[in-house]
């Protein structure tokens, strides 16, 4: 990263973290939480009850729409995996209070994913990000991730459950298409060399696997395999499981998970909010697939936040990785 992008990345993390205003971090921090009325067999109630987020304080445009402010030069930004999620959140409400406002803002969001998927250069239907982002390698406008493709799908099956409006399956059908394409094809998947499936939340090369969007993404899969009965969907969920079966042991330290596998000399680790977020992904997989497997490596992860030390020093190495590389 060239040194003008570094001094605009620390400047929006200086004003993200130390201002009074609410930014684009106060929705994506909030503590993650298990939802403990999903369902593991039956499209319901999303995994992750997201209330904070469904009651999100933050600017929104005209119409209701989230935005996100990532101050300094890209200010206020649509973000599709924030609207979705914001969208998710209501869904669970409103399942849980009947609260017909709730529906009104889960159908907002729907309407807004059905009108903002867009081709990319592959012809597959993305939602975009209409704001360069400053990862290792700046991804520029306009850019998708798998795990907005995954949420959006989440969104817009419930929506159509909850609706019957065949946009809403329309929709989510040509997003599902990004998972059927490798990266290099315009898709969002990567075959490694032990033929396990990923789902890149960011498409950089060689990619980074990075740990809670492609969990994300898998739920969005088994999402669409639910709503539609699709077997190839079912496959490919399978199949996105065994991935994590087989690498989840990669992103263990020995006493912290790593966000990503970043290639690096040093370790990109999780910061505090996502390793937890990471104990609670593994603890849904676990209900999801009936898997314990994945409930043992939440209880050893869970194990080490309760060490002030491992703690501290996740946090210092989390500060060096990104001083280093970003």
């Amino acid at each position: 990263m060239s040194f003008a992008k570094r001094i605009r990345y620390w400047q929006r993390i200086f004003s993200a973290y130390f201002s009074s205003n609410p930014s684009q971090l106060s929705f994506w921090h909030g503590e993650p939480r298990l939802n403990t009325e999903f369902n593991p067999e039956t499209l319901g109630p999303y995994y992750m009850d997201f209330d904070q987020k469904a009651d999100y304080a933050g600017p929104m445009d005209d119409a209701g729409i989230p935005l996100l402010d990532y101050r300094g030069h890209l200010g206020r930004q649509y973000n599709p995996i924030a609207i979705a999620q914001y969208g998710l959140g209501n869904y669970n409400l409103l399942v849980r209070t009947g609260d017909l406002s709730r529906e009104r803002k889960v159908v907002l969001v729907a309407d807004w994913l059905v009108d903002h998927l867009e081709e990319n250069a592959a012809g597959l239907h993305m939602w975009m990000h209409h704001f360069d982002w400053e990862y290792r390698d700046t991804l520029r406008s306009p850019w998708y991730s798998g795990l907005a493709q995954g949420q959006g799908i989440s969104l817009l099956v419930r929506a159509h459950q909850r609706t019957g409006d065949a946009r809403y399956l329309g929709a989510a059908r040509r997003a599902w298409q990004a998972f059927l394409v490798h990266v290099e094809d315009g898709g969002v998947v990567f075959v490694d060399t032990n033929q396990h499936l990923w789902f890149e939340e960011y498409i950089v090369s060689p990619p980074t696997h990075i740990l809670n969007g492609f969990i994300w993404a898998v739920w969005g899969i088994h999402d669409y395999a639910l709503a539609t009965g699709d077997g190839n969907a079912h496959d490919i969920f399978d199949h996105g499981v065994s991935t994590l079966r087989a690498a989840v042991e990669r992103f263990d330290t020995g006493w912290w998970s790593l966000y990503e596998q970043s290639g690096t000399r040093l370790p990109m680790l999780a910061s505090p909010f996502y390793h937890r977020l990471h104990i609670v992904q593994l603890r849904i997989l676990q209900r999801l697939t009936g898997e314990a497997f994945f409930g043992s490596v939440a209880d050893r992860w869970e194990g080490y936040t309760r060490s002030p030390l491992k703690r501290s020093v996740a946090l210092v190495g989390k500060a060096i990785f990104k001083l280093c590389y970003y």
